[in-house]
């Protein structure tokens, strides 16, 4: 496998240009056939050590590390925090020089707090090592694997032979529910809208507050119930580099389900995070369920064929309806587990790469 890959770490999408993703969708898609082999191992990156360094809580993405990892031939380290001198008072960028002085070549970093995997990152380099560093979801900032395997997802469904990014090019994708302490939200936004999509974003206005129109230019500005305002992206909390783009991005906002849903190809819905919810964002669990939880009738709103993602875990009956969610005729939730395995090692392989 021969590709070109100069990103030494993964930390955001927002400056990833389309070839970058091109790059990640096919390589994707190369060991997606290696994982249904009889023997899923390749030896690509033997000799070379994954630390997964968890400070938060996962089961998807820490295990599809793992897997990932080990399907690699990569020797693996695994971090738990409550097990860890950090009860003892080590900073976390003496945990990650620790890790580093055990001969860790990637650090794949999960934290509750905002900017902690760049913080690590810059470290390295100041310290002037090649290891590379690869944020699994940093607080309220992004998660840019998660976006990577949505993307890899869909676009496999439509093209399994080519995956690539102009396949989504207005397609009409509506993210609906929690957006404003998704992670996740946010790196959808930048690869979706990278590929020429047509994202609409649905959601109470406590989960989806102005400061989403008020950080953003474009021709209109602001929310309504019923109205949408084309907005070019920049995160609400972080400031981002210039984003590689052909054409402006195309968003939309809505404080009701309808007209987010209405034609729609894909649906993306997200998990109410009550832990990081503070005060009383929602009325009740029944009440958001009633208005913004997608069910087999509200997607009679969408296109006939559409298909429904959800980053997981999931909240049944909440977020989305059980018998919806357990339907593989329109679920693409178990898909996305099972390409979360063939990004991360494509992710793996190509910083691993770039190391030699």
């Amino acid at each position: 496998m021969s590709v070109t890959w100069n990103r030494h770490h993964i930390l955001s999408l927002a400056d990833f240009t389309p070839d970058e993703y091109d790059t990640v969708l096919q390589t994707a898609n190369s060991f997606r056939e290696v994982l249904s082999r009889r023997t899923k191992k390749v030896p690509t990156l033997q000799g070379q050590v994954v630390a997964n360094l968890f400070f938060e809580s996962s089961t998807r993405t820490r295990s599809s590390f793992e897997l990932a990892a080990k399907r690699l031939s990569a020797d693996t380290l695994n971090f738990a925090p409550s097990t860890s001198s950090l009860s003892k008072g080590e900073t976390i960028l003496d945990t990650a020089k620790t890790y580093l002085a055990m001969g860790t070549d990637i650090m794949v970093i999960r934290h509750r707090e905002a900017g902690v995997p760049q913080a690590i990152a810059n470290e390295m380099d100041r310290l002037g090592v090649k290891v590379g560093v690869l944020n699994a979801g940093d607080g309220q900032h992004e998660h840019p694997s998660q976006a990577l395997l949505d993307l890899f997802t869909i676009t496999t469904l439509l093209d399994p032979e080519h995956p690539h990014l102009a396949l989504l090019k207005d397609k009409k994708i509506a993210i609906v529910g929690d957006i404003l302490h998704s992670r996740v939200a946010r790196s959808n936004l930048w690869s979706l809208t990278a590929s020429g999509a047509e994202v609409h974003l649905a959601g109470p206005p406590t989960l989806l507050p102005q400061l989403f129109a008020d950080y953003v230019g474009g021709e209109e500005r602001g929310v309504s119930g019923e109205g949408r305002g084309t907005q070019t992206i920049f995160s609400p909390h972080t400031p981002y580099p210039t984003p590689h783009t052909p054409h402006p991005r195309k968003l939309f906002l809505h404080w009701s389900l309808e007209p987010a849903l209405r034609d729609a190809d894909f649906v993306m819905t997200l998990r109410l995070q009550k832990e990081r919810m503070t005060g009383h964002l929602l009325p009740s669990l029944r009440e958001y369920h009633q208005q913004f939880g997608i069910t087999r009738d509200r997607l009679k709103l969408c296109k006939p064929d559409v298909k429904v993602l959800h980053p997981g875990p999931v909240n049944r009956g909440v977020e989305i309806s059980s018998d919806l969610m357990d339907d593989p005729r329109c679920s693409l939730i178990s898909q996305q587990v099972t390409s979360g395995v063939a990004v991360r090692m494509a992710l793996l392989y190509l910083m691993g790469s770039s190391k030699l």
